[in-house]
């Protein structure tokens, strides 16, 4: 029988199947390829998008609360002519947050002295120092309690000393290592010792005061912090304190700052104190206002 071309085609294409072929035993060996045993669904049935309830929120990194700061700032004023005058102001601020714990620490000092027009001898106008420690312990979630001390000079609150302890609970709105909104509920107890001058000036109106004197009162703060961007940051307080012994004795305090980076960890700061004495000394005014513009170096 004659061969053909298509004979020996088919006869050279089933003797490379015969020896490529694996035996039967490891047919029953070799598995088939994962895309035809196995299909995974397109939806397993369980996401969802619209959920009712309280939403949850992604927790931050363990460390995003952390954070150490540290700054000083200076600035002042001069002139002369009709008026000479010469003002100086000063502050330093430092925070540590490690995990639960966070302490702070802050002092500052004000100064100015000033002649009026034909005047030649310049009066004292403004002294003031003071100083502030403070440690919070976050207990639970956004609860704290925390613990804070502060010391004061005032000349012209007629005050030599004035010592206030301040223990109280806390709940964090927002608490993250470059922001914080916060609000205290506490107890303050405010020691103060006043000046032999402001003694001998009540003594004239015939007003009798003693040397010390002690408040005890509640207190409620609302406080904010935000370093926006490494160009901005701002931070505000309001403070009431209401006289446990006495309705007349209460007291409402405000700070806001705002500074802008200029570069090389350096920053122009403006802040404005405002504080408010409903029951002060006799011939203070009720009201003090302070409003600087300083220099802030940022070393942490």
């Amino acid at each position: 029988m004659k061969m053909t071309w298509q004979y020996y085609a088919l006869s050279a294409l089933c003797a490379v199947f015969l020896v490529s072929r694996p035996s039967r035993a490891d047919d029953a060996a070799a598995p088939l390829p994962d895309s035809l045993v196995k299909q995974d669904p397109a939806s397993s049935g369980s996401t969802d998008v619209a959920t009712s309830g309280f939403e949850k929120a992604e927790k931050p990194p363990a460390d995003a609360k952390d954070a150490t700061e540290l700054a000083l700032s200076a600035g002042g004023l001069a002139s002369a002519g009709n008026s000479r005058s010469i003002a100086a102001t000063s502050a330093g601020k430092f925070r540590v947050r490690r995990d639960a714990n966070q302490v702070g620490a802050a002092v500052a000092a004000n100064f100015a002295r000033s002649a009026p027009m034909g005047s030649t001898a310049l009066e004292t106008t403004v002294e003031n120092f003071q100083g502030k420690v403070r440690y919070d312990r976050f207990i639970a979630g956004s609860f704290a309690v925390f613990g804070a001390a502060s010391v004061r000079h005032d000349r012209f609150q007629g005050l030599d000393l004035r010592l206030n302890l301040d223990p109280g609970i806390e709940y964090y709105f927002v608490d993250e290592g470059k922001e914080q909104l916060w609000s205290e509920v506490g107890y303050d107890f405010q020691y103060d010792i006043r000046t032999d001058d402001e003694i001998a000036a009540a003594e004239l109106t015939g007003t009798d005061l003693a040397k010390h004197e002690t408040r005890h009162s509640t207190r409620l703060f609302v406080g904010y912090t935000n370093n926006v961007n490494k160009a901005v940051a701002i931070a505000t307080g309001l403070e009431y304190l209401q006289g446990l012994d006495n309705s007349t004795n209460y007291r409402i305090n405000w700070d806001g700052s705002v500074a802008s980076s200029v570069g090389k960890g350096f920053s122009i700061a403006t802040t404005v104190t405002v504080r408010y004495d409903h029951n002060p000394l006799p011939g203070i005014e009720k009201t003090d206002a302070i409003t600087s513009v300083s220099l802030v170096y940022q070393l942490l």
